[in-house]
């Protein structure tokens, strides 16, 4: 009795450590890494990452068993105006020399029902890891015509840059700061399952 208990264990135990094995690869083409942050408190201004990475693993069909992994390049940010991309490069703000890249290891996926989803893990940025949660719509999958199975996510949260040492402001005459320090941010993520 003890043998066979031994025995199960054993193969939970396997079955424990090969778990997650499907992947499934970004679809550049159609994933958007966006953030807004409020500009003197009466508008927001977008920026996106352009260039990144990521590793999703997940067998399920509701993907409740999903690890994922992201890594973006700092320096790729874009805001459509190259004097503020410089000036956001710099130490004031991301220090891309200093630190490269911008990271996200998710530590879980935990779904709340109606296709939505609570994705926490740690967030690494400007040298400083903090754990934050985001909101995760998934909108189904689905075959293309290509054969490919495909499925789609949009990803919300905020954040306070401010806990990332990101402190960079200045105060107007209003009283207001000319950059707020709440920063939302909007990913549009296609993964396409790897065969």
């Amino acid at each position: 009795m003890k043998t066979t208990s031994l025995i199960i264990a054993g193969i939970l135990m396997i079955l424990s450590v090969n778990a997650q094995t499907t992947k499934w690869e970004i679809d550049k083409a159609h994933t958007k890494i966006t953030f807004t942050v409020t500009h003197m408190m009466i508008n927001d201004v977008m920026g996106t990452f352009e260039k990144y990475s990521g590793s999703f693993l997940s067998d399920k069909p509701d993907f409740s068993d999903a690890k994922i992994s992201f890594t973006i390049d700092a320096s790729s940010i874009n805001t459509d105006e190259p004097t503020r991309d410089k000036h956001l490069k710099s130490p004031d703000f991301f220090n891309v020399e200093k630190y490269p890249e911008i990271t996200f290891v998710g530590t879980s996926f935990k779904s709340t029902g109606n296709s939505m989803y609570k994705l926490t893990g740690d967030f690494t940025m400007n040298g400083v890891a903090n754990s934050i949660t985001l909101d995760v719509k998934n909108a189904g999958t689905i075959k293309d015509p290509y054969g490919n199975t495909r499925t789609g996510f949009k990803l919300t949260g905020t954040i306070d840059r401010t806990l990332w040492g990101l402190k960079y402001n200045s105060v107007m005459d209003s009283g207001g700061l000319m950059i707020g320090n709440d920063v939302a941010i909007i990913c549009y993520v296609e993964l396409i399952k790897q065969k």
